[in-house]
């Protein structure tokens, strides 16, 4: 004979299973649960990795965007003080045109299409080609600043560290109506010295009105 439907059997069996109901995990179960957790454990590993990683290089990057800035810096100290020097050369008479004046050395310098123009060489070339003992004394013509110390100490001494160097080129010397009322002033700021030097460099159009133009 069929038993009655008992309702609250019914329910009981589904909110409290008995034990004997109750199946253990497969082992294929437990092993994809071992999987998750070792995946979880590489991923946090790799994050550790990569936060050490930023940690260690935060630092040395800071210290290269300060380095360059200082170089900037050098570069814009270097207009600065040439800008002054080329106006009271005008004003006093030393100068009336640019040409005499324009840097000619080495050979190239000033023609675009020669290996030796100096916008297809770097900063350290340029340098190395004006000044190759190091000594702040250019070995060629027409250098107006070679390795200026332009950053004082509380002494009264300059830093080595920091120097400029400035000069004028003929901008028509490749080609083109030859201009003397105008020029190309090129400054390169520097910080260190040798392979570990920073350079920044920065280039100006100047010109002037001539009498009777």
């Amino acid at each position: 004979m069929r038993e009655p439907y008992n309702e609250d059997y019914t329910m009981k069996k589904i909110l409290y299973p008995d034990r004997n109901e109750i199946q253990s995990a497969s082992p294929h179960e437990k092993g994809m649960g071992l999987v998750i957790v070792i995946l979880v454990l590489a991923f946090l590993q790799v994050i550790g990795i990569v936060l050490l990683t930023v940690t260690g290089t935060g630092p040395r990057v800071a210290g290269n965007i300060r380095t360059q800035q200082q170089a900037y810096n050098g570069a814009d100290a270097a207009f600065d003080t040439t800008w002054t020097t080329i106006e009271e050369n005008f004003a006093n008479g030393n100068w009336v045109r640019f040409d005499g004046h324009y840097l000619t050395e080495p050979a190239g310098i000033d023609i675009p299409i020669s290996d030796g123009y100096f916008r297809k060489l770097t900063d350290a070339e340029i340098l190395n080609l004006i000044d190759p003992d190091e000594d702040g004394v250019p070995n060629i013509n027409s250098v107006l600043y070679c390795r200026q110390l332009y950053v004082q100490n509380p002494d009264g001494s300059y830093d080595p560290r920091f120097t400029f160097t400035a000069f004028i080129i003929d901008d028509e010397a490749g080609g083109g109506t030859a201009d003397p009322a105008d020029c190309l002033l090129v400054c390169i700021g520097a910080v260190g010295t040798g392979p570990t030097m920073t350079t920044s460099r920065i280039e100006i159009e100047l010109a002037i009105q001539l009498p009777g133009t």
